[in-house]
């Protein structure tokens, strides 16, 4: 193990930050994209990304929920 107060040990700190920064997010944008494909797949009675583009604040705000829950529940996980 290096001393963190060297600087090989400083580097190597880092880069398991990064390391674990990289694994963040991979694992945040698959969560997600899982997490809205399923969301779409349970709610078959209304098309949510026309009614987003159409404006509808109502399903932007369901899709912010959901997409701030995922990043949690990754986070906790992570």
């Amino acid at each position: 193990m290096l001393d963190p107060t060297s600087f090989s040990g400083l580097l190597a700190e880092y880069g398991r930050a990064i390391g674990w920064s990289v694994a963040a997010a991979i694992g945040f944008s698959f969560g997600v994209g899982l997490a809205l494909k399923v969301f779409d797949w349970l709610s078959t009675d209304i098309d949510e990304w026309e009614e987003i583009k159409k404006g509808n604040m109502g399903v932007a705000y369901i899709f912010v929920a959901l997409i701030v829950m995922v990043g949690i529940l990754v986070h906790k996980v992570i």
